[in-house]
C-alpha cells in the first residue's frame, strides 16, 4: 500500500537510506537490502526482493516505519500521562520535569533530544516529538518510575486508558469480582 507524501514534506531516497524533511523537522532511517523504497508521483512505494518469511515481515515493518516518519515530520506525535494520587504532582523547572510521586525524594527528568515535555496543571504531563519510537520509549521510561497501583489506582498512567482495580481482601470475602 503506497504512502502518500503530503505537501510541505520532501523525501530523499538514496540506495537503502531514506531522509524525510517536513515543517517539524527531519528524520532519516536506513533499511535492509531486501527492501526497496521508491518515490513515485508524491507517493512512497515499498517493495521486497523475494517472498521469504523474513522479507515479508521486514516489508510490513519498513512500510510502517516509513509511514510514521512521514506523519512525524508533518504532524508529530504526542502522549499524555496522568498523575493520580494525593500529593502526586509534576512541575516544570527550566527544561527539567520534577515528579513528586510518593518517594522520599523528587524525581528529576531531563528531556531527551527530539522530545519535549509540557506540564498541564499539576497532574498531566505531555510528551511530544517527531519520532514515534523515541516518544514511546521516553513515555515507557517515565511510566516505569511509578506504575499505577492495581488496588488503589495511584501512580502514573496513560490518559484515556481504563484501569481495572482489584477488589482486595474485603472484596473477595463478599464475592466481588
Amino acid at each position: 500500500m503506497p504512502i502518500p507524501v503530503p505537501k510541505g514534506v520532501s523525501v530523499k531516497v538514496e540506495d537503502s537510506s531514506v531522509t524525510v524533511k517536513g515543517p517539524r523537522g527531519e528524520l532519516s532511517r536506513r533499511f535492509v537490502d531486501v527492501i526497496t523504497v521508491k518515490l513515485e508521483d508524491d507517493r512512497l512505494v515499498v517493495t521486497r526482493a523475494n517472498d521469504t518469511g523474513e522479507a515479508r515481515a521486514l516489508h510490513g515493518l519498513s512500510r510502517a516505519l516509513l509511514a510514521n516518519m512521514v506523519e512525524g515530520v508533518n504532524k508529530g506525535f504526542e502522549k499524555t500521562l496522568e498523575i493520580v494520587g494525593v500529593g502526586y504532582r509534576a512541575q516544570k523547572t527550566g527544561d527539567k520535569i520534577v515528579l513528586n510521586v510518593g518517594y522520599s525524594h523528587p524525581v528529576e527528568l531531563k528531556p531527551v533530544a527530539g522530545v519535549t515535555f509540557n506540564v498541564e496543571g499539576v497532574n498531566r504531563l505531555k510528551i511530544a516529538g517527531i519520532d514515534k519510537e523515541l516518544v514511546g520509549e521516553v513515555t515507557a521510561k517515565i511510566l516505569a518510575i511509578k506504575p499505577h497501583d492495581p488496588y488503589k489506582g495511584k501512580g502514573l498512567r496513560l490518559a484515556g486508558v481504563p484501569v481495572r482495580l482489584k477488589p482486595g481482601k474485603a472484596g473477595k470475602a463478599i464475592g466481588r469480582k
